[in-house]
């Protein structure tokens, strides 16, 4: 079961497909949107600050897919290091969700860098039960504090020498 934080509650996967309905009533699997209608759908100064975190200090390429998944159907952003997808993300209107896998590798810093988490994603990643070692955490980033969080989350993907 997947859980995303919204609005002070964690949601279900139902509340979660109902949200998803406008971005893919407008971009049905037929018509990829261009990554400028990403950002314009959007609207939100996060969504550029994170692409261009994620292209330079992560130094990922982005890849714009569609997901049939039942929990996440529709156009999605994939931040891709060589041909491997390390952060998807999901755009939403006037915000978008991120969905940062905390694998076995990471599991021990990430659990180090909570206390320095907001509530919200202490909550989500303690209600979160892991599925083959991982924890699937999609993460609403609708405010800077949050914004914060993913990053310091994302950057236990990147390699280091």
């Amino acid at each position: 079961k997947y859980l995303m934080w919204k609005s002070n509650k964690l949601m279900t996967s139902d509340e979660m497909i109902k949200m998803w309905q406008s971005w893919t009533e407008q971009y049905p699997a037929e018509k990829q949107p261009a990554m400028s209608e990403v950002t314009e759908y959007i609207g939100s100064a996060l969504w550029k600050e994170f692409c261009r975190y994620l292209e330079t200090v992560c130094q990922a390429v982005p890849k714009i897919e569609y997901s049939r998944c039942s929990m996440a159907r529709g156009w999605n952003i994939k931040y891709k290091r060589g041909s491997r997808s390390v952060w998807t993300l999901y755009p939403r209107k006037g915000y978008f969700a991120c969905l940062v896998v905390i694998g076995e590798r990471e599991r021990a810093e990430a659990e180090l860098l909570l206390p320095l988490c907001s509530e919200a994603v202490r909550q989500l990643y303690n209600e979160t039960k892991p599925g083959n070692g991982s924890r699937w955490l999609m993460i609403d980033v609708a405010c800077n504090e949050i914004l914060e969080d993913v990053k310091r989350l994302t950057a236990l993907r990147i390699p280091r020498k």
